[in-house]
């Protein structure tokens, strides 16, 4: 048996790497997606002040710290029953917008957009952001750095920082926002749409009348048919907010709509000696694997799941996108709604259907009249003892639950994020793709092990938020012989 390491695996945020074992005939055997990271947040925040946490957790990563920033927030106002006015959940629900449009254009530009604009085969040294500047042009590089400049502008005018927020408090936020700052930001909004219509347009003219992308879009290599989870509103729209979670299965019919709260009765996690990321999966159905299907407790939380699991979008720019999305795709409906789509390189543009939709969304909230109310915190009431804040981070749906006594000190942490969420579905879909391009008599090439890539990169994971979990770090050194047998192993535990 040989091996192929694909170490470090590249575009993501974090680290990790790929084994892929190959029998004798130069059939792949199995495929393994290592996280070896560990960060350890869920167990030296316990003995911390509660309301520490959405300036501690937002350091858990530089990509997306408004997500936990936010999720903190809300877990907290859960745990000092303190329900935010509304003027304070419109201003969280500015700054999260204006997020989601920096995070959804650095992964399309930046991370999975050079698959596409600069190819799957391109040599490793243009395939980058800088590589897809020089082929899209100097001016649409503007446009990208000019967005995400603008948007962090309005994270610092909200938040307090560009980076890693700090007005979020139990019970609401910290600053209101003048009529001027408000018009600004209106007015950021709408470059926004036009930022996401360009791009979208950019989308369809590189890879929808590419017919060579399409039939990699739409392969088999890069299908699976599992459940889907994301957050609904009351008329099951798409919200990155709040709402409810809910899951369909294959089919699109729907499995769980539950509360956040309840979230610990729909969702366990299995652990694997291979990884230090933990694999959830849906207690309804049971673990049975890594494999696809509705026997399978396999789900995925993503762009694409969002977009599945819902019945529609909230703003029209979006709604319209949406709907040619699925059209496009072939998804038929069902009892009034679409089936799921399955492909899942069209998670790319499903993000960038929610790119519109969360620049929409901003401006319809910096032109809200209420925006500017300096009516902004609820005073915290007693310590309930346990909080649950769920937001959808632009990786999928991320759970922060916290535990505390009387005196508000944190006692117990438990953060499920987007990532740890589709660890399931990417370590097939590695596997899979492996399977698929590494086939006996093929010399393996590197455009072809970044195709295996690619596998995870749609997923736009972030490593260093999902792997959470602290205690033993057990250690084995196989040593072995020239014919590849083991003659000594050395433990640590």
């Amino acid at each position: 048996m040989s091996r192929i390491t694909i170490d470090p695996i590249t575009r993501l945020e974090g680290h990790g790497k790929i084994e892929i074992f190959l029998d004798e005939e130069g059939e792949v055997a199995n495929a393994y997606f290592q996280v070896p990271e560990l960060r350890g947040f869920e167990q030296f925040c316990v003995g911390r002040l509660a309301e520490e946490m959405p300036v501690i957790t937002n350091r858990i990563c530089g990509v997306c710290p408004e997500a936990h920033h936010m999720a903190a927030s809300k877990a907290l106002d859960a745990l000092f029953a303190a329900d935010p006015p509304p003027a304070a959940k419109k201003l969280r629900e500015l700054l999260y917008s204006a997020f989601f449009v920096t995070d959804h254009t650095t992964h399309f530009y930046a991370l999975g957009g050079p698959d596409f604009i600069l190819g799957p085969d391109a040599p490793p040294k243009e395939r980058n952001i800088l590589g897809v500047i020089r082929k899209v042009g100097l001016d649409v590089g503007r446009q990208v750095i000019d967005c995400r400049a603008r948007n962090h502008h309005v994270i610092k005018t909200v938040g307090g920082r560009s980076i890693h927020p700090v007005a979020g408090l139990p019970g609401g936020w910290s600053r209101p926002i003048t009529a001027a700052e408000r018009d600004e930001i209106a007015a950021i909004a709408r470059l926004n749409v036009d930022f996401a219509q360009f791009t979208l347009r950019l989308f369809e003219d590189v890879v929808l009348k590419n017919p060579a992308y399409m039939e990699l879009v739409t392969a088999e290599t890069y299908t699976h048919r599992t459940y889907y989870m994301g957050l609904v509103d009351d008329r099951q729209r798409v919200n990155f907010y709040d709402g409810k979670v809910r899951v369909v299965g294959p089919d699109g019919s729907e499995l769980l709509r539950y509360h956040p709260d309840d979230y610990a009765a729909q969702i366990a996690e299995r652990v694997e000696p291979w990884s230090y990321l933990k694999y959830p999966y849906l207690k309804a159905v049971g673990w049975k694997g890594f494999v696809d299907g509705a026997e399978s407790g396999v789900y995925a939380a993503s762009p694409l799941s969002r977009l599945n699991v819902a019945d529609g979008m909230a703003t029209p720019l979006a709604q319209e996108q949406f709907e040619r999305f699925f059209e496009t795709l072939g998804s038929g409906r069902v009892g009034g709604r679409y089936r799921p789509v399955h492909y899942r390189l069209a998670t790319h543009w499903a993000r960038l259907v929610e790119l519109l939709y969360a620049a929409e969304r901003m401006l319809e909230l910096a032109e809200d009249p209420e925006i500017t109310s300096p009516d902004l915190r609820t005073g915290p009431g007693a310590v309930t003892g346990r909080g649950v804040g769920c937001v959808e981070a632009p990786r999928g749906t991320l759970t922060h639950h916290y535990e505390a006594d009387e005196r508000g000190i944190l006692t117990r942490v438990n953060m499920i994020v987007g990532t740890t969420n589709n660890y399931a579905a990417m370590s097939m879909s590695i596997k899979k793709a492996a399977e698929q391009i590494i086939t006996k008599g093929k010399i393996v090439e590197e455009g072809m092990l970044n195709r295996i890539e690619m596998a995870f990169r749609l997923y736009d994971p972030c490593l260093s938020c999902a792997t959470h979990a602290i205690g033993k770090m057990p250690l084995s050194v196989k040593i072995r012989d020239a014919a590849g047998a083991v003659i000594r192993t050395v433990s640590r535990n």
